[in-house]
């Protein structure tokens, strides 16, 4: 999930990274949500932050946390919890 604000916008660059790795795993192993934590009282603490950050869930549990767009630790991520 990236975890965005309104005044900011989702990070546009990660997506293509995502639909990528998207593509080489398949469709049916990863999901990518956006979500906007002003509206989203359960991500409230993630407010005020002027960095991306994203969410990997796992059967409905956090299961890791990434602060930045840095690419080669998101990737690193997904296949490590794929």
């Amino acid at each position: 999930v990236d975890v965005f604000q309104a005044w900011c916008g989702p990070c546009k660059p990660v997506v293509n990274l995502f639909q990528k790795i998207r593509n080489e795993v398949g469709s049916n192993l990863l999901h990518f949500a956006v979500a906007e934590v002003d509206s989203i009282e359960a991500l409230e603490k993630y407010r005020g932050q002027c960095e991306p950050v994203f969410l990997f869930y796992t059967g409905g549990e956090l299961v890791a946390v990434v602060r930045g767009a840095d690419a080669p630790l998101l990737q690193k991520t997904i296949l490590k919890q794929l």
